[in-house]
């Protein structure tokens, strides 16, 4: 353990202005408070806050954050108060420790949910202060490096897979390398403990093998760099055994492929010096493809510059040349604490989520605003904090950082919320491209908006960032509410006209308490979600009316479908059931995809509680599962006028003849008839035939017929009928 004049004169070997009268006062206080607490290794509470703090000065942090890391548990584990330490020590000390403290005094329904709510709390501390994430990731290394004295296995991958996810990738951020390393190794020797050895193992072998290997590699490297004028230190290193595996893992290969086991810092005196060395060591080897990445002209978002390259350098290694400055080598080294952005009168801590290479953190509040509940925000955060990333410029040149498999829909969020909500199409390097396209290194991104546009439920399923999903599934929230309310409003109407009463908002208003709501909106949305029925507030509103008794027998399916088809044949043969015009398909309403109604065709809703209605054709076969169940069944219908343009999909299953052209005449068939091929799924071929299932996207009923007729004449086609099932 760090004994107290041991960390003053840490201390003062980097800045000599330091109060040691309050380093000594913050000993003495967290040590006075934390008593005779101990940690599972036995060794005293005390000794614990004592190493973060030490940690940190390593990083030559200023006094607040080495202040801070001394008491940064005491009010979580003692009786100590955030006054307390406000009056003691003053109020940015206390701010700091309140924002690393966790909310273990709140209860929450999981343990998720309370890691998810700490940890909202931290990024919303760190964003106003980044120093709060300086000691909170020391805290993190050094409870890793004693995470063996947790007896409790399920713990231990608890807070090793927390380390992996969460702060291995912050440390990444800020651009603390060393400590990125050291927390994903420790917790790679928790979750994965016999690949670890494995790798140690071969390493060992090669280190063996090559006895003083790395030495002989630096001295030829010096030396072919001094006869060409350059002044260069290198530093020859290993790659940690989860950096190995990490590789291994991400791009498939084996453990004898990896170029880059053996890296080398050549750390020389400007930035023209960093290319002459590249150019040197590209005349001087062979280049292994592929390995050359510029960071100088393209920094990482963290501050991170430097020239990677990998050659077959001397004695015939494959190895890797990382080329930089003293100054880039530094900031590659420490991170946000080589910047000093935290120092008074240099910009101030409170502002560092204000500087460009901090953009991640004020992604991670947009997600807070936007995320509905904790368990959300934290799974969003994962998603921001990917470790491959792709850099992309805008049509004016800006660059934009996005993890790897972005597309331009997380571009267009990543630009601005508003692009990403009205992104109808994009331009990759002036290309049109679709929307859930990959992005690469250097992609120019044009994104095309319109204000008619609103974010595509569809999104969901191919974007990355934690941004755009957020942003997609509160959109996505609201219109389901919205849905919801309308279905609710419609079945309402119909319920109360069935009754013969006039539908008022006054009588719905006045059964609000019955069903426990607040507001007449959310009651309809409960109706609209399938959670109540029309007929139960009916009742509700009007005690008089009783349900009619069921006899105990299962309704005839036979008589059920007339029952729904004579209560939606009116005068005109137009139909009068719940109107589902205007209603979006995915949200509230979901047309069965065992059927594919199609306006035109007598259909039927069944109700799903918590899920709307789902739309069947009245011949389908699906119909038999929900046949004991008559409350489900709702009487709806279409509502199409003569002007109705919108699209949906029929599906139908069809036989070819097997010669050349006939899946030709079968597309120009199908476009000549107005109709889309959205999808095409062969299910059988032999020698004479192909079957296949087609969805054509069409108008109504009328419309697939005409292009099943014209099908039919066709003679390549053998058959075809539309898909039922």
């Amino acid at each position: 353990m760090i004994r107290q004049f041991e960390l003053v004169e840490r201390v003062k070997a980097y800045d000599p202005s330091a109060d040691e009268e309050a380093l000594n006062r913050a000993y003495v206080f967290a040590m006075k408070v934390h008593g005779t607490q101990t940690r599972l290794s036995g060794d005293p509470y005390f000794s614990h806050p004592l190493e973060v703090a030490g940690i940190l000065t390593d990083y030559k942090v200023d006094m607040a954050s080495i202040i801070t890391a001394l008491l940064h548990d005491t009010v979580e584990d003692t009786e100590t108060t955030l006054k307390d330490i406000k009056k003691s020590f003053g109020k940015d000390v206390s701010r700091l420790v309140d924002g690393v403290t966790k909310l273990t005094r709140i209860e929450f329904q999981s343990d998720q949910a309370k890691q998810a709510e700490n940890f909202r709390k931290f990024v919303l501390a760190m964003s106003e202060d980044i120093r709060v994430l300086l000691v909170k990731l020391a805290d993190r290394l050094h409870n890793m490096r004693t995470l063996h004295y947790i007896k409790d296995p399920g713990k231990r991958r608890r807070i090793a897979l927390e380390t992996m996810d969460i702060y291995a990738p912050l440390a990444e951020r800020i651009g603390m390398q060393g400590m990125k390393n050291e927390l994903e190794d420790l917790a790679f020797g928790e979750l994965n403990p016999d690949a670890r050895k494995s790798i140690l193992k071969r390493l060992d072998f090669l280190r063996e093998k090559g006895g003083d290997l790395i030495p002989r590699i630096i001295t030829e490297l010096e030396k072919t760099l001094a006869d060409k004028g350059i002044n260069a230190v290198i530093e020859g290193r290993e790659k940690t055994p989860y950096s190995v595996w990490d590789k291994m893992q991400d791009q498939d290969l084996g453990f004898e492929q990896l170029s880059d086991i053996m890296a080398f810092r050549v750390i020389v005196d400007t930035i023209e010096d960093c290319y002459l060395t590249l150019g040197i060591a590209h005349g001087a080897y062979p280049v292994v493809p592929g390995r050359f990445k510029d960071y100088l002209s393209t920094p990482k978002p963290n501050g991170y510059r430097s020239l990677h390259t990998g050659v077959f350098g001397p004695e015939r290694q494959r190895i890797e040349l990382q080329i930089r400055t003293a100054e880039m080598h530094d900031i590659a080294e420490h991170g946000v604490a080589a910047h000093w952005n935290y120092k008074e009168g240099e910009g101030g801590g409170k502002n560092a989520g204000a500087a460009p290479q901090y953009r991640w953190l004020r992604e991670l509040l947009d997600i807070i605003e936007h995320a509905a509940e904790p368990e959300e925000f934290l799974e969003h955060t994962k998603l921001e904090m990917f470790k491959d990333q792709v850099f992309c410029f805008t049509p004016r040149g800006d660059l934009i950082t996005l993890p790897k498999g972005a597309t331009p829909v997380d571009f267009a969020y990543a630009v601005h919320s508003e692009v990403g909500d009205r992104c109808v199409g994009t331009k990759i390097n002036g290309r049109m491209m679709p929307l859930r396209s990959e992005l690469r290194n250097g992609d120019q991104v044009d994104i095309i908006t319109s204000e008619a546009q609103t974010p595509s439920p569809t999104w969901e399923s191919f974007v990355v960032t934690g941004k755009a999903r957020s942003r997609i599934r509160r959109y996505i929230r609201s219109q389901e509410s919205d849905e919801y309310t309308k279905l609710g409003t419609a079945i309402l109407e119909r319920a109360f006209e069935d009754e013969g009463y006039k539908f008022t908002n006054k009588a719905i208003r006045n059964v609000l308490k019955v069903f426990k709501q607040t507001k007449v909106k959310d009651l309809f949305a409960k109706v609209g979600a399938g959670v109540l029925t029309g007929r139960e507030v009916v009742e509700a509103v009007f005690p008089g009316i009783r349900k009619k008794k069921d006899d105990g027998k299962i309704v005839p399916l036979a008589h059920a479908r007339d029952k729904q088809a004579k209560a939606r044949s009116g005068k005109g043969g137009k139909e009068d059931g719940v109107s589902i015009k205007g209603l979006i398909p995915g949200m509230a309403l979901h047309l069965a995809n065992c059927c594919h109604p199609l306006p035109g065709d007598r259909i039927v809703g069944i109700v799903t509680t918590g899920k709307g209605v789902t739309i069947h054709t009245i011949d389908c076969d699906t119909l038999e599962d929900f046949v004991d169940a008559p409350e489900r069944w709702l009487d709806v219908s279409w509502d199409v006028g003569n002007d109705d343009q919108e699209i949906h999909v029929g599906r139908i299953h069809l036989a070819v003849l097997n010669v050349p052209g006939s899946l030709g005449d079968l597309s120009t068939v199908i476009a000549r008839n107005d109709g889309n091929i959205s999808n095409l799924k062969i299910t059988e071929r032999s020698t004479q035939f192909f079957n296949m299932l087609i969805d054509i996207e069409v108008r109504d009923v009328k419309h697939l017929t005409d292009i099943i007729a014209a099908l039919r004449a066709d003679p390549a086609i053998n058959s075809v009928e539309r898909a039922r099932g």
